[in-house]
């Protein structure tokens, strides 16, 4: 299937008109016509146009890569069996495999808490996974998510595809010499070392487990802030996974279908979709369907169609055995394409330069207020507009971009400058870098330094006005609040230490008066490791006293210099205030 994430250079066969007039009719109210940032997306006209061929990889537009075409039933989707009986071949169409199909509906409530605003359906998912690998090639999955065996992509060895040198030593694809998109929603290997995500909990990242491709796929769709309830955000997260028109049509008919109703099919027994966007006479061999790009450490999930209507069968490959049917056509070859050789934006890069970044410095929590801008130009400076930079973070940090992702793409606009999202920082204090690097060229990268320091507070003011007073050897009614601020915003999270000092201008510990208590009840007179709430109070212990009377002082402070002097009273209780004797009785 699709090399998903990769670029692929092969032009897949345009949909038969057939195809295209259902694709119509259920798309109708969704016809293309959102503008998008990268090349080779749809134009305002719902023209359709050529697509970035780049051949990095990247996480970007995907290129016409070869996917399954075959369109859902025009009639709605049937009930779900009852019990016993058997499935009709269109209930296998409409059904989704249960592991899988929980998968996605684990992946949507996940994205539903950690990034609420994007919105996502599950359907969109099971729309992807059908056009991907046939819903993990009808459910052939084992009970913890993982594909019977790996579902693997074409070699992209640039012959009739990009080309993608190995990026992960074989690990994934078996392959080290290329690259090779893997697993139900096909990631290549260099995308799914920053998309990939632990979906069963088991502390592992296997693109070949459903778990963890669905999770990874919703993530990757959620980057960028998009909301996937707004129609051009939803065109735009598609068009980032195959940059092909044909593909949107063809994911949101799925979508549209699932959506309608579903239900769950045993694993195993799904259909296998029969039609690809590479079938055409001269066509070049789809994903594992050639013995010599089989890998040597993992045995390719074939890929190749089944005959039209058979279900695929447990633990079995596909019906059909052999890896290269003959054509039923007897229309010639069509000759291979000529490359252009024209160079392209990209082609004539030679550097990155800074284009004005100021410092990035962030407080732990905060959003910085600077963001990252870097133009790429010739080697005579000039500007290269619609080139595609890749911004990185690395480094020991919890920074992220907004949308929680460490690696976001921009594409360069007519100025040459891509600016980056803005950086999120994390609780980690810091400092890490950002590298910018130009997709599909080798030259230098360029990093940036950021900083997050620790959440601080400028201001302390107590919350109450009311003297703190005692009686020795007593407790101080009123326990000691303040309220943490930083140039006016509530300052949370803030680390501060409260002492009781000798002095206002000696701050060593006093060694009488006023105290707090330990777990076990012992007089302490330092409070470290206290931090303020979200709302920037902090509120201390109850104070004791000892049988030294006199005016104390409590000192708390702050990470950032905010400081506040509070003082404490300790005095007998005033006699002149009890009653006076009753006379005696006459």
């Amino acid at each position: 299937m699709a090399a998903q994430f990769g670029r692929r250079l092969y032009k897949g066969a345009a949909t038969t008109a057939v195809a295209a007039a259902a694709v119509a009719a259920l798309t109708a109210s969704q016809a293309p016509g959102a503008t998008t940032d990268g090349p080779g997306t749809p134009t305002a006209t719902g023209a359709t146009p050529a697509p970035d061929v780049n051949a990095d990889g990247d996480g970007a537009a995907t290129g016409n890569s070869p996917y399954y075409t075959d369109l859902p039933p025009l009639n709605s989707p049937d009930p779900a069996p009852s019990a016993g009986a058997p499935s009709s071949g269109t209930s296998s169409e409409a059904g989704i495999p249960a592991t899988v199909l929980d998968a996605y509906k684990r992946a949507e409530a996940e994205l539903r808490t950690s990034k609420p605003g994007c919105n996502l359906p599950w359907q969109l998912l099971a729309a992807i996974g059908k056009v991907e690998s046939g819903q993990a090639r009808g459910g052939r999955v084992k009970a913890d998510g993982t594909t019977v065996s790996p579902i693997l992509g074409p070699v992209l060895n640039g012959s009739g595809f990009a080309h993608i040198s190995d990026t992960d030593h074989g690990v994934y694809d078996g392959d080290t010499r290329y690259d090779r998109a893997i697993g139900p929603m096909q990631f290549i290997p260099s995308t799914w070392a920053w998309a990939g995500r632990d979906g069963n909990g088991d502390r592992r990242k296997d693109p070949n487990n459903i778990y963890d491709a669905a999770l990874a796929a919703g993530h990757y769709l959620c980057r960028n802030g998009w909301d996937l309830a707004d129609d051009a955000d939803l065109r735009r997260a598609i068009l980032s996974y195959n940059n092909s028109q044909d593909y949107l049509n063809t994911v949101l008919s799925w979508l549209e279908y699932y959506r309608k109703g579903t239900h769950s099919i045993p694993d195993g027994t799904g259909r296998i979709p029969s039609g690809r966007s590479d079938d055409r006479p001269g066509s070049r061999p789809g994903p594992s369907s050639s013995p010599r790009t089989t890998p040597p450490r993992a045995t390719p999930e074939p890929h190749g169609p089944g005959k039209p209507g058979e279900a695929a069968k447990p633990g079995g490959g596909s019906p059909s055995t052999d890896p290269n049917p003959p054509s039923k056509t007897t229309s010639p070859p069509l000759p291979p394409s000529k490359p252009s050789t024209s160079p392209t934006p990209t082609d004539t890069v030679d550097h990155l330069e800074d284009a004005g970044t100021t410092e990035l410095t962030a407080m732990a929590g905060d959003t910085f207020s600077q963001k990252i801008s870097t133009r790429a130009e010739t080697k005579a400076g000039k500007a290269v507009a619609k080139v595609r930079v890749r911004f990185t973070i690395l480094g020991d940090t919890d920074a992220t971009f907004t949308g929680g992702e460490t690696v976001a793409t921009v594409q360069t606009d007519s100025s040459g400058v891509a600016a980056a999202p803005a950086l999120q920082a994390g609780e980690q204090t810091g400092s890490f870098t950002v590298r910018a690097l130009v997709i599909g060229r080798t030259i230098s990268g360029l990093d940036y330094t950021a900083t997050v320091t620790a959440r601080a507070a400028d201001t302390l003011t107590r919350t109450s006005d009311t003297a703190l007073t005692c009686t020795p050897g007593g407790e101080f009614a009123d326990q000691v609040e303040v309220k943490a601020t930083y140039k006016g915003a509530v300052a949370d999270k803030v680390a501060a230490t409260a002492t009781l000092i000798k002095a206002a201008d000696d701050a060593t510990e006093n060694d009488k008066g006023p105290y707090f208590k330990d777990a076990d009840g012992k007089p302490v007179r330092t409070l470290k490791d206290l931090q303020t709430d979200t709302d920037g109070l902090l509120k201390l212990p109850k104070l004791y006293a000892d049988d030294t009377t006199g005016t104390f002082l409590l000192r708390i402070t702050t990470t950032g210099g905010a400081t506040l002097t509070v003082e404490l009273k300790v005095a007998a209780a005033d006699s002149s205030a009890e009653p006076s004797p009753s006379p005696s009785a006459s």
